[in-house]
């Protein structure tokens, strides 16, 4: 079968070629510590939040035994850590430390940068062609066998649904980024204040559910008559990847201009990559950073802002 034999060279030139493009054979990814699988693991629980070594075997297709090794050389250098899973005490749930994100976020930098480098080398439709291409390939090796994502929808709060927004708030931060008490004592002040002083024709809070459980929030709050604020979005673990984050910011937006803003500010952090990305791509632009102390760790805090 030469046509095939000639196919078979052909991948296997391309492999060759797209591996030292991106360094993948480099004992260390993109001048870091880590190694490829020591990476994607990494990258694999910053997604998640939470998971399991199961989680990772089946998600990344590595073997068993050596997705154990490494994640026992990961919590050595206490990149993770494990606990006893609330629901099954013989399984061991898998998070990042305060170290393994900043890990995290500095592969993430190192990654972004070295893709957008190649990037900015190719015109507008080159890239798209780039883009469409390693699409096409996603597609035909491995088509989409997957069951549709949860659907989810969003709506304006109701009783019950701050006290929701104040518990989710102080108990995924401390999981996952090891935030102390402090901060939920503020989301509650924020959550309070928004209830007490709460204007329906410039204020809104909205809440995304899937199978009817909250599974997500967003406040626009106003900050004077021609500023709006956004403020306590959350996406819980479940709700990821379905862009439920991205439809609570565009429904701030769209409130906003309905309202008679003319702008929208917000105050994040650095390490809070996923809300970043989202405000990012909706149009706003960081104008200030600054570092502080607050919920137990040093952070550097952000204020992004969005003309309308």
């Amino acid at each position: 079968m030469p046509l095939l034999d000639s196919q078979v060279a052909s991948i296997r030139s391309f492999n060759r070629f797209y591996t030292r493009k991106i360094g993948v054979i480099e004992p260390r990814l993109l001048d870091s510590p880590w190694s490829l699988p020591e990476a994607r693991i990494i990258y694999e629980i910053a997604q998640r939040g939470t998971c399991t070594a199961t989680d990772l075997v089946r998600e990344l297709g590595l073997d068993a035994g050596y997705v154990s090794r490494t994640l026992q050389g990961l919590q050595r250098r206490q990149i993770v850590s494990r606990k006893p899973s609330k629901d099954d005490g013989r399984v061991s749930e898998i998070a990042l430390t305060a170290r393994g994100r900043t890990a995290f976020a500095e592969l993430d930098k190192r990654s972004r940068d070295d893709i957008g480098s190649l990037l900015r080398r190719l015109g507008d439709g080159e890239r798209i062609a780039l883009v469409d291409a390693m699409a096409t390939i996603e597609q035909t090796l491995e088509p989409s066998a997957a069951k549709p994502p949860a659907a989810y929808r969003l709506r304006t709060h109701r009783p019950g649904d701050i006290g929701w927004v104040i518990s989710r708030h102080g108990a995924v931060y401390a999981q996952e980024f090891g935030w102390d008490i402090g901060f939920e004592a503020l989301v509650a002040e924020i959550a309070a204040q928004f209830i007490k002083e709460y204007d329906p024709a410039r204020e809104r809070c909205w809440i995304a559910e899937i199978g009817g459980e909250p599974a997500g929030s967003i406040f626009l709050v106003k900050a004077s008559d021609d500023v709006a604020k956004l403020r306590l979005l959350l996406v819980e673990n479940k709700a990821r990847g379905l862009g439920v984050g991205r439809a609570l910011v565009d429904e701030c937006i769209r409130f906003a201009r309905g309202a008679g803003y003319s702008s929208i500010t917000l105050w994040t952090q650095s390490i809070l990559l996923a809300a970043r990305g989202i405000y990012q791509n909706a149009g706003f632009r960081r104008v200030k950073e600054e570092k502080h102390h607050s919920f137990g760790v040093d952070l550097i805090g952000e204020t992004w802002e969005m003309k309308l």
